[in-house]
């Protein structure tokens, strides 16, 4: 870049900053603001090399563990701002990590001093045979654990096992961590894909249904998932189709280990009192928040979609539908959550203000939703919402304005601003975090950072005892990490003065002719299955190679059971499968998707035809064979 250039980006990123430092001092606080001494500022760190505030780039994700202990990643902006991770301990944001950033990255945590990022994939990677690079955002993982990061987790692109982009993470505990993201694609077994930590390795666990994840929440004990499934519904679904889901349960491993159950639990939208068929929603961003009252432990969980009107634009429906509910646990005694039912705070015939309220754009589109916890009081505060037009939101604008409604549990809309009130814009709101109540954080879509808190407590006492103490530089090598060759070749010494010269080895390689072909082996073979506690089916069976692995049970084209799609090295392997025995299945479906080449063999040899199959519950089940799909 030449000098005068360099020159001029400097002074529009000194223009800027004055600019909002003029707002921040001049700018006129909302009512409620005033009232209590509470206000949105801007509080942008300085580069690490320091100087005038800049954007910190695209920010995928801000997340806090305590008031005073939070993270962000970001994508960099150019030279001033690399990709990376920043962290506040109390008095400020500092840089982090280096590495593990991401083009629209997220963040899990772990524990308090444990953490997760989605994160871009290495460069350096080989094309493919048609010459396409592969798209490396968002499609690996980084555990950061005892002050730098303990482990990478990637894959090579172009491969049958590669991991897919990944749109939200969370832990239930450090042992149990979940990562979901798009539909697999259509030559895999059906369903999103999904990775889950289990305290030792990372493996693949897709859930069974097609739709893609969206956002994700710890909550009560166990994780949420939003998946964008109601968009493509501007039809009247059939009745038996009513059970759609938007939000799916992920519950914890230790409750599947007794039953080998599917941890996916899908939520009907009648449950979560979403309005009926014929209405297409966005996918709900959700928000949740928990807070210690007298001997109680109450948590919150929030989901807020805005309406896709699609080709036939109906404004008389509502434009933003807002979800709530919540949990308690005593702090002794039991250690079970008491979950309440769900409540529409707006939309449908709730009656409660709109969102937006009159004046504002009805294309609204749902950015982040962000509940504040209780202060010790009964409930919590209320959530935040940022909202944007979805124009804006598929392409951001840097002239756009933070445009935030704060919403009471009983469907007041107390507020709504536009951050900055006056002066020169930073761009719509893209994210929210509120660690304590009157406390959040909110971060544009240009990489400006705001602040919400009473005058005189933006700042709190350092945090103590965080492990990350040093500048974060370097990641672990994992499987993605590309194979660089020698620079140069050895030197041939083999001459030297005092050494008489190696002596020159050729060699000649005569083979004969196969005359025979060679073929695949099988990927299963010795299938046995059998019949236990008279109603869990158990399947065992070999496999040449790693593949990924399903069993259905079927009524004619109707699907009764069906296990996890779980990924099994080669070997000897079972599933088990609970029926139910008031509904027997008539035909079982093996599922498989071989991820590693099958090896060959003559095909004189005995090897090639070794499948067999032997089904224990026979007539009892009714089911007419086995029926490995490959």
């Amino acid at each position: 870049m030449s000098g005068w250039l360099r020159d001029l980006r400097a002074l529009v990123a000194l223009a800027g900053a004055l600019a909002l430092a003029f707002i921040v001092c001049n700018g006129v606080a909302p009512a409620r603001a005033r009232a209590e001494g509470i206000s949105w500022r801007l509080e942008q760190p300085a580069p690490p090399e320091g100087g005038f505030a800049v954007p910190l780039g695209r920010v995928g994700d801000i997340e806090f563990d305590a008031p005073n202990l939070g993270l962000l990643i970001t994508a960099g902006n150019g030279a001033a701002i690399e990709p990376g991770v920043w962290a506040y301990t109390g008095t400020g944001w500092h840089q982090l990590a280096t590495q593990c950033g991401a083009t629209d990255g997220r963040i899990a945590w772990a524990s308090a001093d444990e953490f997760w990022t989605v994160s871009d994939g290495r460069p350096g990677q080989a094309a493919n045979a048609e010459g396409t690079l592969p798209n490396l955002e968002d499609d690996t993982l980084c555990r950061f654990q005892n002050g730098g990061i303990a482990e990478s987790f990637a894959t090579l692109a172009f491969e049958a096992d590669s991991y897919e982009h990944m749109d939200s993470a969370g832990c239930i505990d450090p042992s149990d961590c979940w990562f979901g993201g798009e539909n697999l694609p259509k030559e895999d077994p059906p369903g999103a894909f999904h990775l889950h930590w289990n305290g030792s390795t990372v493996s693949e666990e897709p859930d069974d249904e097609e739709h893609a994840v969206i956002d994700m929440r710890a909550f009560a004990g166990r994780l949420y998932e939003s998946v964008q499934q109601l968009s493509d519904q501007r039809e009247p679904q059939e009745e038996e189709e009513l059970g759609a889901s938007s939000l799916h349960r992920i519950e914890p491993q230790e409750d599947l280990a007794h039953n080998d159950g599917s941890p996916f639990a899908p939520l009907r939208n009648e449950e979560l009192g979403l309005v009926g068929p014929g209405i297409a929603y966005e996918a709900l961003r959700l928000g949740s928040s928990e807070a210690t009252e007298g001997e109680t432990r109450r948590a919150e969980l929030w989901a807020a979609a805005g309406t896709s009107f699609g080709a036939e634009e109906s404004t008389e429906e509502p434009p933003v539908t807002v979800l709530r509910t919540t949990a308690e646990q005593p702090l002794h005694g039991a250690t079970s959550w008491t979950e309440g039912a769900w409540e529409a705070i707006t939309g449908g015939e709730t009656g409660n203000d709109p969102l937006p309220p009159a004046g504002y754009a009805q294309d609204t589109f749902v950015s982040s939703i962000a509940p504040e916890p209780g202060d010790g009081e009964a409930g919590g505060e209320g959530a935040w919402i940022a909202l944007d037009s979805r124009t804006d939101a598929e392409k951001p604008s840097p002239t756009a304005r933070a445009l935030l409604a704060h919403i009471s549990p009983d469907g007041t809309v107390s507020e709504v601003q536009q951050v900055p009130a006056t002066g020169a814009p930073t761009g719509a709101a893209a994210r929210l975090v509120c660690p304590a109540a009157h406390d959040c954080w909110m971060v544009t879509t240009q990489g400006w950072l705001y602040h919400l808190a009473p005058e005189g407590e933006r700042e709190l006492p350092e945090y103590q005892g965080w492990p990350f103490s040093h500048l974060i530089t370097s990641r672990p090598a994992d499987a993605s990490t590309p194979q660089v060759p020698p620079l140069s070749v050895p030197i041939d010494d083999s001459g030297l003065p005092g050494e008489q010269p190696a002596p020159t080895v050729s060699f000649t390689e005569t083979s004969k002719p196969e005359t025979t072909a060679r073929v695949p082996v099988p990927l299963l073979s010795h299938i046995r299955s059998r019949v236990l506690h008279g109603a869990t089916l158990e399947l065992r069976f070999h496999l040449a190679v790693r593949a990924r692995v399903r069993l259905l049970a079927l009524k004619g084209k109707r699907k009764l059971a069906s296990t996890p799609t779980k990924t099994f090295a080669a070997g000897t392997r079972k599933l088990l499968l609970r029926l139910n025995p008031k509904s027997w299945p008539n035909k079982l479906d093996l599922q498989t998707h071989a991820l590693a080449p099958l090896p060959t063999v003559s095909e004189n040899s005995a090897s090639v035809d070794t499948v067999s199959t032997s089904a224990a519950f026979g007539k009892a089940l009714g089911v007419g064979g086995l029926e490995p799909g490959l």
